[in-house]
């Protein structure tokens, strides 16, 4: 199956639009089955991070632990899974290394220690729900995007809340670090910080704050884990875009091997198949995926 790129906002569009028709939307899913590649001789220049990395067979990634369809991990899980797992599945096998295999170390990643855990070499890649900026592209490197998204509202089943503008003045919960939480300042709410997004949730469905705000594929994982207690409303009033995290900055090898990567997804239907098999589990209609940045 050959899929077809479209502008990153369209694809943002689409995948808010598809979400939103589908309960249980972000319920997660075991994933899909990715092989490692079986030959890496040769195949990446030396003295590159993949040389490195395929020789060893052991690379370590940081995702999130807290997020249902993008990165969530079970206490008796011994993997996270979800979307963003996915994709880092793909970049793995790539390296000859069998994303299911002791080779992988899943690092937990929260908003406010995906630079410095990328800085101080904890984790060689970051698939966090990682919004693209440029202040970030200003300590760590960052490429994609694989998934584009909006920002948008969660609260209570019976909020009479519809939206950003019923919330002017007041406190919304978003995780420190995180693009979202300066967006809800932007919007005119006052922002709640809290470590992470699961902290937000619990202080939503015990009514320390009216709402919670980030983008709304998150926001949509949480609805469907909580049926009949939480609901997402308004429209999105940010663009996400969430790629890939490497250090250092200037590694454009890592950059274009990573781009190469993804848009091999794309074409031979991969990156669809980690979609279905995640966020589109509850019958959600698969969006095309979003245009990837050049690599600097």
């Amino acid at each position: 199956m050959r899929l077809k790129r479209t502008k990153a906002a369209l694809a943002g569009i689409g995948l808010a639009m598809s979400l939103a028709a589908c309960g249980d939307a972000g319920s997660g899913g075991e994933g899909s089955d990715v092989q490692a590649a079986e030959d890496c001789d040769g195949k990446f220049d030396d003295g590159t991070q993949m040389a490195e990395w395929a020789e060893s067979g052991e690379i370590t990634v940081g995702t999130k632990f807290d997020q249902p369809g993008l990165g969530f991990k079970d206490a008796a899980a011994d993997a996270p899974t979800g979307f963003d797992v996915e994709i880092a599945k793909l970049l793995v096998a790539d390296l000859c290394i069998d994303p299911e295999s002791d080779g992988v170390t899943w690092e937990e990643t929260i908003s406010d220690n995906r630079e410095p855990y990328l800085e101080e070499g904890r984790v060689d890649l970051v698939l966090a729900t990682y919004s693209i900026t440029e202040e970030r592209r200003a300590i760590v490197g960052q490429t994609g995007p694989y998934l584009v998204t909006g920002q948008q509202i969660l609260v209570k089943e019976d909020s009479n809340v519809t939206g950003k503008e019923d919330l002017q003045g007041e406190e919304v919960c978003s995780a420190e670090g995180s693009t979202s939480i300066e967006n809800v300042e932007k919007e005119g709410m006052v922002p709640a910080s809290a470590p992470d997004y699961s902290q937000c949730v619990e202080d939503v469905l015990n009514g320390t704050v009216e709402a919670m705000s980030t983008d709304g594929s998150i926001l949509l994982g949480y609805a469907a884990e909580n049926p009949g207690e939480l609901k997402v409303v308004g429209e999105e009033f940010s663009e996400e875009r969430i790629g890939v995290g490497y250090y250092p900055p200037d590694e454009t090898a890592t950059c274009e091997w990573i781009n190469g990567v993804i848009q091999e997804a794309y074409d031979d239907g991969s990156w669809a198949e980690a979609f279905e098999a995640t966020l589109g589990e509850g019958g959600a209609e698969t969006p095309e995926p979003p245009a990837l940045d050049e690599c600097a």
